[in-house]
């Protein structure tokens, strides 16, 4: 990588801050004026973490100058903001429902019917596979695992724009299934189809169950106060669960080695979201489209600021070149 990408990457890890700044915002607006409230030691404990994981990056770029190592930097720098991105979303899914804008599960359910794909065939299909279901359940646990794994990966093999370039995808999907849950909300499958997941005893409905308990106590006024490590997802179209493994998927694929085992993990994660989470097939088509869009904007940004980075100063020089960055 030139030292022109370094400055690069390390402009778009600023101009990151920008989005997580606005939830931020967002959320203390929530808390403020909303009537929510937020447990405090998880909250706390997790951004403060963030935080701290952000104020080692700026001290050391400011201690080592030119021999800062950008593996180190960007990799802890990035782990600390998507840590802060789903402490601040988590919660603010909750508080998009307050708008309690009619829900859509009727209409979801009518598309996928449209296009040939009831959610109750795919339902019975793998009740009827219980392995089937075993293999699903583990696919779809993989959207943690991923946001560690990602930076660490694309910082080790030099991928720094790549990085901040998924990133800032992230960010911009987050957001924007925030405002569009908001709009269109849905529980799930289940309930648009109007039967119960007990029928079905081969299924893994826990995932299912949390959302239509919280959705339904959000809208209904009951539940205000959030604890962290509580929260379910509580969204339906678009799937973010398809999302990410789109993000994931992108985000790796040039990696050697890696690209072809996380685009395997990550078709899993598309195939489950249905089925564990509960989604309406077109709740999955929504979550890659806005993936492939939000990639889109990404590039678009680091393609502006990369026109206005040639001459900028900034905060260090890199002590010697490394490989180039394959984006």
């Amino acid at each position: 990588m030139a030292e022109s990408d370094i400055r690069l990457a390390w402009r778009l890890f600023n101009l990151n801050w920008v989005p997580i700044a606005a939830m931020s915002g967002v959320l203390l607006l929530a808390v403020l004026f909303g009537g929510f409230s937020l447990e405090p030691v998880a909250f706390g404990v997790m951004s403060g973490m963030a935080g701290e994981f952000a104020l080692m990056v700026y001290l050391y770029v400011w201690a080592r100058g030119s021999a800062a190592d950008p593996k180190l930097m960007f990799s802890l720098g990035a782990i600390a903001q998507l840590l802060l991105i789903i402490v601040i979303m988590g919660p603010l899914t909750y508080v998009a429902l307050t708008l309690n804008a009619p829900l859509q599960d009727h209409t979801f359910l009518a598309i996928d019917r449209a296009i040939g794909l009831d959610p109750l065939l795919l339902i019975n299909f793998v009740n009827d596979h219980a392995w089937l279901m075993t293999t699903l359940t583990t696919g779809y646990g993989f959207i943690k695992w991923f946001l560690l794994a990602v930076p660490i990966i694309l910082a080790v093999t030099q991928r720094l724009v790549r990085l901040q370039m998924f990133v800032a995808a992230f960010s911009f999907a987050l957001a924007i299934t925030l405002v569009i849950s908001a709009l269109v909300p849905a529980i799930g499958t289940f309930y648009g189809l109007n039967i119960s997941p007990a029928d079905f005893p081969s299924l893994n409905t826990q995932v299912y169950a949390a959302q239509l308990r919280d959705i339904l106590a959000v809208r209904s006024g009951v539940l205000r106060h959030l604890e962290l490590f509580k929260l379910a997802g509580v969204v339906s179209f678009p799937s973010f669960h398809a999302a990410s493994a789109v993000l994931y998927l992108w985000a790796l694929w040039p990696v050697r080695g890696i690209g072809k085992v996380a685009a395997a993990i990550n078709i899993l994660m598309i195939a489950s979201t249905p089925v564990v989470g509960a989604h309406y097939v077109i709740d999955v088509f929504g979550g890659v489209l806005l993936a492939v869009t939000c990639i889109a904007a990404a590039k678009y940004v680091a393609a502006f600021v990369s026109s206005r980075t040639a001459t900028a100063e900034v905060g260090f020089v890199p002590a010697r070149p490394i490989e180039a960055d394959a984006r």
